[in-house]
């Protein structure tokens, strides 16, 4: 029978054990995420900056995005996916604690920023028309600064673990990442409407 001396060392082990799981996330990880997310918003400054309204709106194709409508489709996903990590995926369970989370922030990064693989963005965040460029930027920062002050303020952004749609549990943190990547996946498109033959000249 342990006493109550021994009982309240055992308790404060716990306890101390508990807060050092729940600071699971290294410095080294939350710059790197900090820097994934400057490195892309910058990189949708660089595709949609001194656009006219002809290319702005220019579409390739009937069933292709315009710029307008990608940058819109990219609002839209990052709250949305920023919603759902901080509802959902906080609320979830611990994954192992074996797993090789390291090699699934570099599938993160490199899989979801692919555009060889093509997919279908749910109806929910699919673009409605497109915003004026200065609402449509103003509303992308508004989102991206979110996504920062999440990642900045939350610790335990390792201790939280639901399935994903790349076959592998991923981490609140990895969601983080997911989000940062897919914004690179949409830039390339830009890119990619931009290099089209019939794109405006002005």
């Amino acid at each position: 029978m342990q006493t109550p001396e021994r009982w309240i060392l055992a308790f404060s082990v716990s306890v101390f054990t508990g807060l050092a799981a729940a600071a699971g996330l290294s410095e080294a990880d939350r710059k790197q995420a900090l820097a994934e997310l400057e490195r892309t918003r910058a990189g949708v400054a660089a595709a949609t900056q001194g656009l006219s309204d002809a290319q702005w709106k220019f579409k390739p194709a009937p069933d292709r995005w315009s710029v307008a409508e990608i940058l819109e489709h990219l609002v839209l996903a990052e709250d949305f996916l920023l919603e759902n990590t901080r509802q959902k995926v906080m609320q979830a369970p611990a994954g192992n604690p074996d797993r090789d989370y390291k090699s699934t922030d570099r599938m993160v990064l490199s899989a979801v920023a692919d555009r060889s693989r093509k997919v279908q963005a749910p109806a929910s965040i699919q673009p409605r028309g497109g915003r004026p460029p200065q609402e449509a930027w103003n509303r992308f920062l508004q989102a991206r600064e979110q996504t920062v002050a999440f990642l900045k303020s939350t610790q335990d952004l390792r201790d939280h673990v639901v399935d994903s749609p790349l076959g592998r549990p991923m981490d609140a943190y990895q969601w983080i990442l997911y989000i940062s990547a897919h914004t690179e996946r949409h830039t390339k498109q830009m890119l990619e409407v931009k290099a089209d033959p019939n794109f405006p000249g002005k």
